[in-house]
């Protein structure tokens, strides 16, 4: 009983109060300057610069072969994994040795970037879990082939970096990898 009271009487208070009458003022003395007297700034034309084939050549020790860094990106190829794991197969395990070996020669400039990715199956939180632990898997074989852990960082993707997109089991397999990508 004392709640109905107490809220009826807030009720005709909030009734009564109603809106205030008062106009709004408005500030006729504006400082900014109207629209028509602004005046567009000038944009400066951008030049751009052709780089030749030689220029973008690794500037590497004389025991290195000079090579770009796309040519040495496309000499390091994806490792594979099978589904639901993190394992490193023994064909895999060759993959990461030439890897080590571009890392500690032609590479040795560049910090490498680990890039774990995964197929559809899995809800996401897992999906970029696994590719982690994936991405984690090869950075330590990396390691363990002599390359420099702290060159390596790591990403994970999940499923949002797919290679394929077709609904097949090869294309699966071809979403469930690591990803290497060059530093400067």
């Amino acid at each position: 009983m004392k709640s109905i009271v107490l809220s009826s009487v807030v009720t005709a208070l909030l009734v009564f109060s109603g809106c205030s009458s008062k106009e709004p003022a408005v500030d006729t003395e504006s400082k900014k300057a109207p629209v028509e007297e602004v005046v567009a700034q000038e944009v400066e034309i951008v030049e751009t610069e052709t780089v030749t084939a030689e220029e973008s050549m690794v500037n590497s020790s004389a025991s290195n072969s000079n090579l770009s860094m796309a040519d040495i990106e496309a000499q390091l190829s994806s490792v594979y994994f099978a589904f639901d794991k993190f394992d490193l197969d023994s064909d895999m395990q060759a993959k990461i040795s030439t890897a080590a070996e571009l890392g500690k020669s032609g590479a040795s400039n560049y910090n490498v970037k680990l890039e774990g990715n995964c197929d559809e199956w899995g809800s996401d939180e897992y999906n970029f879990a696994l590719g982690l632990r994936r991405a984690d898997a090869v950075k330590k074989a990396l390691v363990s082939e002599g390359i420099d852990g702290s060159r390596i960082s790591m990403v994970s993707y999940g499923e949002s970096n797919p290679a394929c997109t077709e609904k097949t089991q090869e294309c699966y397999a071809k979403n469930r990898r690591v990803d290497f990508k060059l530093l400067p």
